[in-house]
């Protein structure tokens, strides 16, 4: 089946404020930080204000993060100890090395590819490199969220992923002469530790 064939528009459509709403409530009663802001840019500013200057922060890759200049500030500016940084002082060839410093960083900071609006997160990976510090290995995770990724249920989030997100990252991948596809999907549904995990809903569409 072609890439067109299972693209579904419509997930590109942002939420209304009653479903951001209600996602934010549902995220607090599972254990998260929650900031709603109304721009990007609003997202960006607090972002940055929150990320310790002086501790190891991870990029995962993201769109989101790209779109909003967050990722070129964490990686780019020499504000932060950037892992990505890091990892590039490291040998081509030193995979294991490069994958461990994004394993269990100080900070992660990404985005997900859905939120329900009862308060659950869903991330999918081809190689799963974020996924591990999104869920444990970082002692603190932000997640940046554009209102095209609030969906009513965890179903309709897992179709997002497939039909949506998915066909977006093939394009990208393809254009460049490789492809993607989903290899593991994480679903947090509430945070143990009080204060690990932050997530910033944005009340415009940001990033796929």
């Amino acid at each position: 089946m072609s890439i067109d064939e299972t693209f579904d528009e419509s997930f590109a459509a942002p939420a209304d404020a009653g479903q951001v709403d209600r996602a934010a409530g549902a995220l607090q009663e599972n254990g998260f930080t929650v900031h709603v802001v109304d721009t990007a840019e609003q997202a960006r500013d607090l972002v940055l204000g929150l990320l310790p200057t002086d501790q190891a922060v991870f990029t995962a890759l993201s769109q989101t993060l790209r779109s909003v200049g967050i990722a070129s500030a964490v990686d780019e500016s020499g504000s932060f100890v950037s892992v990505r940084r890091l990892a590039g002082q490291l040998a081509d060839d030193d995979l294991d090395g490069k994958l461990r410093l994004g394993a269990t960083p100080d900070v992660v900071v990404g985005s997900v590819h859905a939120v329900t609006e009862d308060g659950r997160l869903v991330v999918a990976s081809a190689s799963g490199s974020q996924l591990g510090p999104y869920s444990a290995g970082a002692r603190k995770a932000v997640w940046v969220v554009g209102a095209q990724k609030v969906v009513s249920d965890l179903d309709t989030a897992l179709r997002r992923v497939r039909t949506y997100s998915l066909p977006l990252e093939r394009r990208t991948w393809q254009a460049q002469g490789g492809d993607s596809f989903i290899g593991k999907i994480l679903i947090v549904e509430r945070e143990f530790l009080p204060g690990r995990g932050t997530v910033v809903l944005v009340r415009e569409p940001i990033g796929h």
